[in-house]
């Protein structure tokens, strides 16, 4: 059975820079959705929260109303109390009778003006969660409509791009298995370090693409040779002659238009 040969360091060079086109073309999908996820999902946390809010205020609400009710009964049932004592005012036998009874009817008128000033105070507190309330609904349904919006907008861009970007992301799979595990560890630290995740970049203008810093001669000669894997001494970015990144630029470009 004949050997499978050995990828050449050209065969590698382009299988790097396919690989970058497509992560590349990944990142730029992702860049066209930017902060859009992140802000749908701030969003989400404001209306829960508060929706959360405005369940506790009505909550809180109803509690208040149950006191203001069981003081209305306090007050009913002093009255029946005061209606009783007095009656039997009417028909006491001493004066110390005639005493306690007064005594139990002050008590009574007290406990009758104690919960009147309650259900004043708890009248005041659901007037002023009311307030609350109101605006809560207001910058509930503000923030309701701009999530819709948000969303409407995520789900639009995602529509667009998500079949295309799991295209892409099974392609860089398929294009990583090509490259040996060395190369693409290589290639991933490089990404991560670097601006704009550039790992491989031409030369343009004699200088490493995206760079000022300008390449020897006898370098560019050297890559352009494509016999051994060069990085550019100040970026640390993997380098290749302008000839193959424009052949395989034209050999993605076709393969992006069928994704």
């Amino acid at each position: 059975m004949a050997k499978k040969a050995e990828a050449t360091v050209e065969d590698k060079l382009r299988a790097l820079y396919d690989l970058q086109l497509i992560d590349s073309r990944v990142d730029e999908i992702r860049n066209v959705r930017g902060e859009l996820p992140l802000e749908v999902e701030d969003l989400e946390d404001d209306v829960l929260g508060l929706k959360t809010r405005l369940d506790k205020l009505k909550t809180d609400v109803e509690t208040v109303n149950f006191e203001i009710g069981a003081k209305k009964n306090l007050i009913e049932e002093a009255k029946t109390l005061i209606k009783k004592y007095a009656e039997q005012q009417k028909n006491v036998r001493n004066s110390r009778e005639f005493n306690s009874i007064s005594k139990e009817l002050e008590f009574q008128e007290l406990e009758i003006q104690l919960a009147e000033k309650n259900i004043k105070e708890f009248k005041a507190q659901i007037e002023q969660k009311k307030v609350v309330i109101s605006e809560t609904k207001e910058r509930l349904s503000q923030r309701d409509a701009h999530l819709k919006h948000k969303k409407s907008e995520l789900n639009a861009i995602l529509a667009e791009t998500e079949k295309e970007e799991k295209a892409l992301l099974e392609e860089s799979e398929k294009y990583q298995g090509k490259i040996e595990d060395r190369l693409v560890k290589a290639y991933a630290r490089i990404r991560t370090n670097v601006k704009n995740g550039l790992a491989v970049v031409p030369i343009e203008r004699g200088a490493s693409g995206g760079s000022f810093f300008t390449i020897p001669p006898q370098v560019q000669v050297e890559i352009a040779s494509r016999k051994k894997i060069i990085t550019d001494e100040h970026s640390g970015r993997i380098l290749v002659d302008p000839v193959l990144a424009e052949e395989e630029a034209v050999k993605m470009g076709k393969l992006f238009a069928k994704l």
